[in-house]
């Protein structure tokens, strides 16, 4: 939950949220039997399962990720996750699209699920974690994708474009803008997001710091899903931003019903998911952050690098309390304005918080078809 945003707070122009769309289907009944002959390919792929495969990458670990080949053409999507489950946060987009003849590959991050673990926080360097993805598109000799990334797997995607941009046909920053890369601040952010909106958006960061954080997450793993998955996108404001807050709630076991778009199965295999992989690859993440631990390599990417020309989307919750939608539309601005995103548009759903792709996975799929079209133009 919840990647860094430097920026500053700037008056910006309201985006109309993104329409609800839906898909139909076509009865074969109605229609020529040639026609629905040439349908029945697409049909079928409905019944394929993406494999789940491991490569070692430069480093040495070993990356599990899902992957469907694209078929028909059609562009691959790169979907790069954030705190704290893995590329399960994907299963709706995974089943969609791969159904829609898209390629889908979702890695789990260094520190998730099926892939390496290591304790050190050093290793948490988006820095690399952006070369182990350009390892595996090469693998998988893929020359160029779209990728979507949330939380902070924005943090991560936004190092694959200033790195590697050549693997790059567009770019989906989900609940978190992309930042061009430079000292991060917590105190500053938390300072301005408490001037602006009555609390400081990330003071849960502070306790993810703390040297007992991931045992804490560990021995409380139930209400730690709930309020990391709240039913209620409000319950952050007072229960997970604010200073002190996550601890208490984590610590004293509290519960919150499931929310209406994660059933009671879901929220065990989430829970099976955090359980089994432990909290301390996942808050490395923060530690590594906060220690601004890639800033001295940021000199090393060419200036035009810096520069997102790609179709960008910023699709952002209008209820998301820790990345508020305000904060990616003073970047889409600020971006367009100094010319570092000269394509970015921003597009704001209506009752969603931040588990966008989890919430919405209709418009999620209605979105990055639009993007998927632009690109391929």
């Amino acid at each position: 939950m919840f990647c860094h945003i430097t920026l500053s707070i700037k008056s910006c122009t309201s985006i109309p949220p993104l329409s609800i769309m839906r898909l139909f289907g076509v009865s074969t009944q109605s229609i020529p039997a040639l026609l629905a002959g040439l349908l029945l390919p697409q049909l079928a792929m409905s019944s394929l399962t993406p494999a789940t495969k491991n490569l070692t990458v430069s480093g040495g670990f070993t990356y599990s990720y899902v992957f469907q080949p694209a078929s028909d053409q059609k562009p691959t999507f790169l979907f790069v996750h954030g705190f704290p489950s893995g590329s399960h946060d994907w299963r709706h987009q995974i089943r969609d699209l791969s159904n829609a003849g898209y390629g889908v590959i979702a890695p789990d991050l260094l520190g998730y699920g099926g892939t390496d673990k290591p304790s050190e926080v050093e290793e948490y360097s988006v820095w690399k974690i952006a070369s182990h993805m350009a390892n595996i598109l090469e693998h998988e000799e893929i020359s160029q994708v779209i990728g979507v990334g949330h939380d902070w797997g924005c943090s991560a995607l936004g190092m694959l474009a200033n790195r590697y941009p050549e693997y790059l046909s567009a770019l989906v920053f989900m609940a978190v803008p992309y930042s061009a890369p430079g000292p991060f601040d917590l105190d500053a952010i938390n300072n301005l997001t408490e001037e602006t909106f009555g609390y400081p958006s990330f003071g849960y960061w502070n306790f993810f710091n703390e040297s007992d954080s991931a045992t804490v997450l560990d021995e409380h793993v139930e209400s730690s899903a709930s309020i990391t998955y709240p039913n209620e996108p409000s319950l952050w404001k007072t229960d997970l931003c604010p200073f002190g807050k996550a601890r208490e709630w984590i610590t004293s076991d509290k519960r919150a019903p499931l929310p209406s778009w994660l059933t009671q199965e879901e929220s065990d295999k989430h829970i099976s998911i955090l359980r089994d992989g432990g909290s301390t690859g996942p808050l490395n993440w923060y530690k590594a952050g906060m220690r601004n631990i890639d800033v001295d390599k940021y000199d090393q990417i060419p200036a035009s690098n810096l520069i997102i020309k790609q179709q960008t989307l910023f699709l952002m919750g209008q209820d998301d309390a820790a990345s508020r939608p305000e904060l990616a539309k003073s970047a889409a601005e600020q971006g367009k304005t100094e010319g570092y995103l000269p394509n970015v548009e921003v597009q704001e759903l209506e009752g969603c918080g931040h588990w966008i792709q989890l919430e919405k996975p209709q418009e999620v799929f209605v979105a990055l078809e639009g993007v998927a079209k632009k690109a391929c133009k």
